[in-house]
């Protein structure tokens, strides 16, 4: 062999180690975008459909909610808001939901004139109030009597009372024997319809029960 092709050969040899030798080159990959965090603050309007206000501070500063379903993810930068659903409220609060007391309802019984007799479509409101006792795991109740103006303040107050203890009693069932009951007079200075003294109001002529 020729000294010529030698040097080819020594030649190629060396650059084909040199291809072969060398490190592939590195490609680092694209840094992964940040998860967004999932939990989230959000602002339920009340039973009665009034919307309060919450000041929320994070580490990106401090946002305002002030708007009902108005939410802010915990960690976003300030002002970050957005309006969660009914759906997405439904599913990402069920648990808390299903724990969630029933809010308080009030029911109102009406009297006869003179004493501690309902009117008809009063007592039979008194099953509905014994269903809702029942339906709730740790029930309490206040019971509230009231007159009209009729008559002496001293009087009405202890017929208040009466009528109060009258109700209470009609509620009291072996389903409801435990449940704390709260009972009371306001005899007529709470009315339900502004009057002048000795009026005979209907509307005043009350008990007033609240299920908690």
């Amino acid at each position: 062999m020729k000294p010529v092709d030698l040097l080819k050969l020594g030649c190629g040899a060396l650059v084909l180690g040199l291809v072969g030798c060398a490190p592939a080159p590195v490609v680092s990959p694209p840094p992964s975008p940040k998860p967004e965090p999932k939990a989230y603050l959000v602002l339920l309007p009340e039973a009665d459909g009034s919307v309060g206000q919450v000041s929320f501070k994070g580490a990106g500063g401090e946002t305002i909610l002030n708007q009902a379903n108005a939410a802010t993810r915990l960690g976003a930068r300030a002002g970050n808001l957005f309006t969660a659903s009914k759906d997405d409220l439904a599913k990402d609060f069920a648990a808390a939901f299903a724990a969630s007391p029933a809010p308080p309802k009030s029911y109102l019984l009406y009297f006869e004139a003179g004493g501690a007799r309902l009117v008809p479509a009063s007592t039979a409101l008194l099953e509905v109030i014994k269903k809702d006792l029942a339906a709730r795991s740790v029930p309490d109740m206040s019971v509230i009597g009231h007159t009209d103006t009729a008559g002496d303040d001293a009087v009405n107050l202890r017929l208040g009372l009466e009528r109060a203890r009258f109700v209470a009693g009609l509620l009291a069932d072996p389903a409801t024997a435990k449940v704390p009951v709260q009972i009371e007079s306001h005899g007529e200075k709470n009315q339900l319809v502004k009057t002048p003294d000795n009026t005979p109001e209907p509307r005043n002529r009350r008990v007033e029960v609240t299920v908690r």
